[in-house]
């Protein structure tokens, strides 16, 4: 992503993270999404775009003190944030990087042994400009019987959904750098609902075993696949 965006998401950390952490039911889809990484004591699992830290507790839980928790983002104001959370966690690492080319997969003395369990991606398929190709990726990554998990927000197709969309419309235009852009040639929410589309497909192509949930008014998608 341009450094541009780099700037934008570091400047609403603060703000991100208290949407991350307060939003009524969040807790429970952040749960939801950690149990979905089929995880076990001992395991090693990374979060690509780990924001705030958010997740990273939940999945500590899911692995246990012998574990390894590995969270990666690219905005250093938000890595702060994740860092300061988890700084008593031994076993949670946050690193600066790519969530396309993560600074894992090779043995790293002080996170992981080069075996990775699985993989959690929320809220970050949407930002990439091959979203299917990272899914890949992470298919790649992640060791035999492993796990992909993805959670996203996208336009919800329930019988309810065209007021739950339109409030999401406007959420995704004011969290889309430039904000102040009246007029696009396709519209974000439009864009976005593709690269998701995108990604969610990819992943259930290359796993041998599929969940599909939806959540919050049928806006979060979350699929969670174990690849072979």
């Amino acid at each position: 992503m341009a450094e541009s965006a780099q700037e934008f998401y570091g400047r609403w950390a603060r703000l991100y993270d208290l949407i991350a952490r307060e939003t009524p039911g969040i807790a429970r889809l952040r749960r939801r999404a950690a149990a979905a990484c089929r995880l076990e004591p001992g395991d090693t699992v990374v979060e690509m775009g780990c924001g705030t830290g958010a997740n990273l507790p939940y999945l500590r839980e899911q692995v246990g003190p012998a574990g390894t928790v590995i969270g990666i983002d690219f905005t250093r104001p938000v890595l702060e944030r994740a860092r300061a959370a988890t700084a008593a966690d031994d076993n949670v690492h946050v690193l600066q990087g790519d969530a396309t080319r993560p600074p894992v997969g090779e043995p790293v003395s002080t996170a992981t042994d080069g075996a990775i369990d699985a993989v959690l991606a929320t809220f970050v398929v949407g930002m990439l400009a091959d979203p299917a190709g990272a899914v890949d990726d992470w298919c790649d990554l992640v060791g035999p019987d492993g796990t992909v998990v993805l959670a996203n927000a996208a336009r919800s197709e329930a019988w309810y959904a065209p007021p739950v969309n339109a409030v999401f419309r406007a959420i995704v235009v004011l969290s889309t750098p430039p904000t102040a852009k009246l007029r696009y040639t396709d519209a974000p929410h439009v864009r976005l609902d593709e690269k998701i589309d995108a990604a969610h497909a990819r992943l259930r192509e290359r796993a041998v075993a599929v969940a599909d949930e939806t959540h919050v008014l049928g806006v979060v998608r979350l699929t969670g696949g174990r690849l072979e």
